[in-house]
């Protein structure tokens, strides 16, 4: 297998809906690959989202009552065609959208999950976290999952991906059965050290991680670039 660059996008914190059109502006880069060769279109995106919470293709239990509850706690509320059942976003969560044509790695949606999952392991390893998978997508700590995995495949080309919690206040869980796993709870990388870890400490350790386990190279994204394409995604919202 090449050596594969992908391109690291820093987005900030961005509302649910600029992420999505962020998302469908990179699957358009690679579209558009076939015409321009020479451009790296492969990107991993690192965000936080402000307060959502959201819901995969098969969970159509939420009501709009229910989608009302929870808005009026301050939250978005968003149906989302990534697998997997409901779940929150917020500060203090990192957030790693990798939009990546996947015939340049393995044309396998399940090897990526794999992939992500057991990166994300290994993330968790290097902060001195004991982490596994279990028959349950997702990363868990014992019975409490500390990073969320829901990916989209469309051609091979994914969105959507990862969120791990920082120091996420974990009390927007209690409003929801995440995942839709029941007896199942929820932890962070700060409640497993007891100390406040910031996305901004994990984010050095994630993009390691991923170069390793996805046999990258990862480079900046150009700052005049990105900055465009916020601005659009910003504009398409």
């Amino acid at each position: 297998m090449t050596n594969l660059r992908v391109k690291v996008l820093l987005a900030g914190r961005l509302s649910y809906g600029v992420g999505l059109h962020l998302q469908k502006l990179l699957t358009d880069h690679h579209h558009r690959r076939p015409t321009c060769p020479n451009e790296t279109a492969n990107t991993l995106v690192l965000l936080e989202h402000e307060p959502v919470y959201t819901v995969g293709i098969r969970d159509g239990r939420y009501t709009e009552a229910d989608e009302r509850k929870l808005r009026n706690l301050g939250a978005d509320f968003r149906r989302t065609n990534r697998g997997g059942l409901i779940t929150f976003h917020g500060p203090g969560q990192l957030v790693a959208y990798p939009v990546l044509d996947l015939k340049q790695f393995r044309p396998s949606i399940r090897w990526y999950i794999h992939q992500v999952e057991h990166m994300v392991i290994g993330v968790c390893a290097a902060l001195g976290i004991e982490a596994s998978t279990s028959p349950h997508t997702g990363v868990w700590v014992g019975d409490r999952k500390i990073c969320a995995v829901g990916v989209h495949g469309s051609r091979y080309i994914t969105t959507h991906g990862l969120a791990l919690n920082c120091n996420v206040d974990l009390g927007w869980y209690e409003h929801i059965v995440p995942c839709g796993i029941e007896n199942k709870g929820v932890t962070s990388v700060s409640e497993e050290l007891k100390a406040n870890v910031t996305v901004a400490d994990v984010i050095p350790t994630l993009r390691s991680t991923f170069a390793e386990h996805f046999r990258c190279e990862l480079i900046d994204y150009p700052s005049d670039e990105a900055a465009q394409l916020l601005r659009d995604a910003a504009a398409a919202s």
